[in-house]
């Protein structure tokens, strides 16, 4: 009877060793994908900026006279008025892919209205603005 119980604990510890290899293996893939989720969502904010600064720059360098206006607000970039026929730079405004919510910050222009973005999930790191090709070369 006593070699029946000594079986019985080595499968028991067995089984725990079982689980505790796969939790710590759990955890591991958890890790890796939420860091490749992560930079899926910062890929897409790129892709994301990207679109404003160029209906931005659009919006900018298409302006009607001689005097270059940077837009107002970010449904400007949807539905330009400044024409005989509404021109449009964007299709709609995107959400922020790190926090979900289409609450982007404004980056202003020196001479009003405003000539960028910023994610307020990550203000220092993400913010994609316009410059004009001839304040480029300064």
């Amino acid at each position: 009877m006593a070699i029946g119980n000594r079986e019985q604990g080595f499968t028991y510890l067995a089984a725990l060793l079982l689980v505790a290899v796969s939790g710590i293996s759990l955890a591991a893939f958890a890790g890796a994908w939420s860091h490749a989720r992560e930079r899926e969502k910062q890929a897409e904010l790129r892709w994301v900026g990207g679109q404003f600064r160029q209906a931005i720059g659009l919006y900018y360098e298409r302006s009607p006279g001689g005097m270059k206006r940077y837009p107002e607000r970010l449904e400007d970039l949807i539905e330009d008025k400044r024409f005989l026929t509404v021109q449009r730079y964007l299709r709609r405004v995107h959400a922020d892919p790190l926090t979900g919510r289409k609450d982007w910050e404004l980056v202003p222009a020196p001479g009003g209205g405003f000539m960028g973005v910023r994610s307020p999930a990550q203000r220092s790191e993400w913010s994609f603005s316009y410059e004009p090709l001839s304040s480029r070369g300064r």
